[in-house]
């Protein structure tokens, strides 16, 4: 019986992103960027500038006998969006838009039924709330949105 549901919902949550037609041009990375950060858009998952950890996770019984447990989860994801130019209006909007494709891609779909669960990792998972981050530098603008993905799992 696994420990933790993490590894696994890390890892489709992965899946998903990487499947989702509308990140096709997105770098998108398992934990944090290790190589060139120079593309315009990149999206991490496990990871946030600042944060020491890439996920929590919290575990108590669900009932009497102690067999099962349910895991609330959390795992810490970063947008970045990048340009030479001096107008941060379109990296905010363009973030934002693709905030909104991975809420998209965790909704539930004729063709993604199992999206919600992570396919079928956990119970039932969610975009939960985020920041924003605007940056200006002598190489252009960036804004990154700093977000979490929660779930509940039984394990």
């Amino acid at each position: 019986m696994a420990t933790s549901a993490v590894p696994d919902a890390i890892d489709a949550l992965l899946a998903i992103l990487r499947a989702a037609p509308a990140l096709a041009q997105v770098q998108i990375v398992d934990g944090p960027p290790v190589d060139d950060q120079s593309g315009a858009d990149q999206l991490c998952i496990g990871y946030q500038p600042g944060e020491g950890e890439s996920a929590s996770m919290l575990q108590e019984f669900t009932y009497a006998g102690a067999r099962r447990r349910e895991e609330n989860g959390v795992i810490n994801c970063w947008i970045d969006s990048w340009t030479g130019d001096s107008d941060i209006r379109p990296r905010r909007q363009r973030a934002f838009a693709l905030l909104a494709v991975v809420e998209d891609a965790l909704r539930g779909s004729q063709t993604a039924p199992e999206a919600p669960t992570l396919n079928g990792v956990v119970q039932w998972s969610q975009v939960a709330g985020g920041s924003l981050v605007q940056v200006n530098t002598d190489q252009g603008v960036r804004a990154g949105v700093a977000f979490t993905v929660t779930y509940l799992a039984r394990i």
